[in-house]
């Protein structure tokens, strides 16, 4: 029997793809969260040749949008003067955004090379008020063990990833599975999402399409979709401007390569 990896419950079936363009790949949706799940993803070392994948073209296009809606939840919700963490921060661009909008922002990531905020890399021993992990959760073989890792960092994450469509979509009949890019492996719904919160006795916040938030905070979610919407937020950030990092970061990255030139 195989099991759902968030609820525990029995996992049946759901269909198969070619992943890769080379390997047929069993997919299995949660009878009871209805969570979708990869058969063991023994094809990860390849798929993770290059950590950011050929076809995510949108990638500058989502950073910008994201930063936007960051902005304005951790003015509206979090302390903005704290610092925080971008897990499963790519090349760094948005930790450099973030930063350019005078967010204290800290990189992390397993698999890609830090190239927009080096010397930005995030303390595995400190606390965050918040943590990011946007466009990463399809990509947890494990989400529990993940998530528990994310939450050593701090106790609220503000996380991407769509929902699962009501009209259940199979692995060839939804763009978001990406099977060419052999990195997607975790396809999640509401429910599911609520039991892994639930998990860690957090509430789970969401905007009902890709952006959610896993918090001890009690945040009404009408306001939290106003708050975070990709249209709304550039508009309230007007009003909510920080003093950038730019000129700071120079001076201190200046003064660390001075000392290494000694």
């Amino acid at each position: 029997m195989v099991k759902c990896k968030v609820c525990s419950s029995k996992s049946n079936y759901f269909g198969s793809a070619l992943v890769l363009t080379k390997y047929k790949v069993k997919y299995y949706q949660c009878s009871n969260c209805k969570f979708v799940q990869t058969e063991e993803p023994y094809w990860l070392d390849e798929a993770y040749n290059s950590a950011i994948s050929a076809v995510d073209v949108g990638i500058v296009k989502r950073n910008r949008e994201l930063a936007e809606s960051t902005h304005s939840l951790i003015v509206n919700f979090f302390k903005k003067t704290k610092s925080f963490l971008d897990y499963g921060a790519g090349y760094g661009l948005f930790v450099r955004l973030m930063r350019d909008k005078g967010f204290n922002f800290y990189w992390y990531d397993k698999y890609a090379e830090n190239l927009f905020s080096r010397n930005f890399k995030g303390d595995k021993n400190k606390k965050y008020d918040l943590i990011t992990a946007f466009e990463v959760f399809k990509h947890l073989p494990n989400p529990i063990e993940e998530v528990e890792a994310m939450l050593k960092h701090g106790k609220s994450i503000f996380f991407s990833t769509y929902l699962l469509p009501k009209s259940n979509p199979k692995p060839n009949q939804w763009w978001y599975y990406v099977t060419i890019a052999g990195q997607h492996v975790s396809i999640y719904t509401r429910k599911s999402l609520e039991i892994l919160a639930k998990k860690h006795k957090l509430n789970f916040i969401t905007d009902g399409k890709n952006l959610h938030l896993i918090t001890p905070l009690k945040i009404s979610e009408a306001k939290f979709r106003i708050i975070v919407n990709k249209k709304v937020s550039p508009i309230l950030n007007i009003f909510r401007k920080r003093k950038s990092l730019i000129n700071k970061d120079f001076e201190r990255i200046s003064g660390i390569i001075k000392e290494k030139l000694k």
